[in-house]
């Protein structure tokens, strides 16, 4: 694709990368198949190549993002299947996100979308201020229902997805040291977010089991938090780097300018693939901070997915039959973002289980953050079509690693929804998952009780 930025312009180090970005496209369209947007609307507009278009006649011309842009930007859900087709390597997230920073600086939106980004952005990253508001949902909902129709889709869609029970908070996700058993064959840092310690606490405490019973001591250090990912993807590029920041200096060794006590990290470990993405890309958000840029580099060398790092350190065997047929969902974050997609499945199948791969697993189910919330309509279509898909391998239960995802899916089948580490955890001598209880055959249900 040629360009047309002046030197001026290339000056600022983002329209440089924007630069290379959309020299590397060549127009070709192998994205458009696999966009979930431009496979439901096929409008070339909401598919990667036409948001390209209209990236680059903004950035090229230094104007203000119009409504339009807004709304085809706005459609889009990283889900960054794009970047899995696209042979040309575009580098679509960075050009995308870039895009979302100038719509959120230039473009005045309506004051009801302002306030409802503005809302999310405070809500979610904070846990205390996050389970307030569901609690408040969840007391809302029966004198909402009367009233379904008449409520805006937002609010009916924020509405349906506050979960029936809220638990209370887990005293695995305080900052603390949890000791390896048995001899110590590494150290990690563990992130245990924001939203996912509301909505499922189980995933960081089966976590935490299943790598300190094959030896990994795992800490959970005190400054770290949410992602950043949340108010990156709304554009709000200030606020995802003081979280970003907060995190490197809380996984940062002492002795290099961080807070980290004791021995030196060997991974720092995520359980939520869509964290996993951006923390990986610290380094890239910051490159031009030279007072940040070296530890963000080494904070996104060290970040694994935790299917990466079990599968490096091995499985131990499992201790107990299993055998359920499980739906494999691979969230877009991780076989997308991370180009993780051999390894959940692997060790999944290596602790017993019958893992079925789910058709048209490239398409995205419609979370991404929070664009459920903030495109309902389409986010509805796609948990439509995914779940569907799920459907027809006829599984027992539906495995993943993104809690995004879980709360998508799990909202719209009765089929169990469980997030892959809970499943190694009970495989590997863990508890029974609690999505499990009463699903079990009697046979199986009085296995895994003899052998807990």
């Amino acid at each position: 694709m040629q360009t047309d930025f002046t030197l001026a312009q290339l000056a600022d180090p983002d329209i440089a990368e924007a630069d290379k970005i959309l020299r590397a496209c060549v127009h070709c369209g192998f994205c458009t198949a696999t966009c979930p947007t431009y496979v439901l609307l096929g409008d070339e507009l909401d598919s990667p190549r036409g948001r390209i278009y209209l990236i680059k006649n903004m950035l090229e011309n230094d104007r203000p993002a119009s409504a339009e842009v807004a709304k085809h930007i706005d459609r889009c859900l990283s889900c960054l299947s794009c970047m899995t087709t696209c042979p040309s390597g575009v580098n679509y997230m960075h050009l995308v996100d870039q895009a979302r920073e100038r719509i959120e600086r230039t473009h005045r939106r309506r004051f009801g979308d302002r306030l409802l980004r503005a809302v999310l952005a405070w809500m979610i990253p904070v846990p205390w201020r996050f389970r307030m508001a569901l609690v408040a949902g969840r007391l809302a909902k029966p004198f909402a229902r009367p009233v379904a129709g008449l409520l805006p889709h937002r609010l009916r869609a924020m509405l349906a997805m506050t979960p029936a029970r809220i638990g209370t908070p887990s005293p695995a996700d305080r900052p603390q040291v949890f000791p390896a058993e048995g001899p110590r064959r590494g150290r990690v840092a563990l992130m245990t977010g924001c939203a996912q310690q509301v909505l499922a606490p189980q995933i960081n405490e089966a976590t935490i089991r299943l790598l300190t019973r094959h030896g990994v001591e795992v800490v959970v250090a005190p400054g770290a938090g949410c992602c950043g990912a949340v108010t990156h993807h709304m554009g709000k590029t200030g606020q995802a780097l003081i979280a970003a920041k907060a995190n490197i200096d809380a996984w940062t060794p002492v002795g290099e300018g961080g807070r980290l006590q004791g021995d030196p990290l060997d991974a720092v470990v995520l359980n939520t693939s869509g964290c996993g993405t951006t923390v990986q890309d610290y380094g890239y958000l910051l490159r031009e901070d030279a007072a940040w840029a070296g530890k963000a580099a080494a904070v996104s060398a060290l970040t694994k997915d935790v299917s990466v790092y079990l599968s490096e350190i091995g499985l131990q065997a499992p201790t107990r039959p299993t055998g359920l047929r499980l739906a494999y969902h691979a969230a877009c974050s991780l076989q997308h973002g991370q180009k993780v997609t051999a390894e959940p499945k692997a060790l999944l199948a290596a602790a017993g289980f019958e893992v079925c791969d789910v058709p048209e697993g490239h398409l995205c189910c419609g979370s991404a953050g929070t664009y459920n919330l903030l495109q309902p309509e389409i986010a509805e279509r796609l948990r439509e079509r995914k779940v569907a898909n799920i459907a027809r391998v006829a599984p027992e239960a539906i495995a993943m690693g993104n809690i995004g995802c879980m709360m998508q899916i799990g909202g719209a089948t009765a089929t169990p929804v469980l997030h892959s580490v809970e499943l190694l955890d009970w495989a590997t001598g863990g508890p029974l998952p609690k999505a499990l209880e009463g699903r079990l055959s009697a046979a199986a249900t009085t296995a895994a009780r003899a052998a807990e």
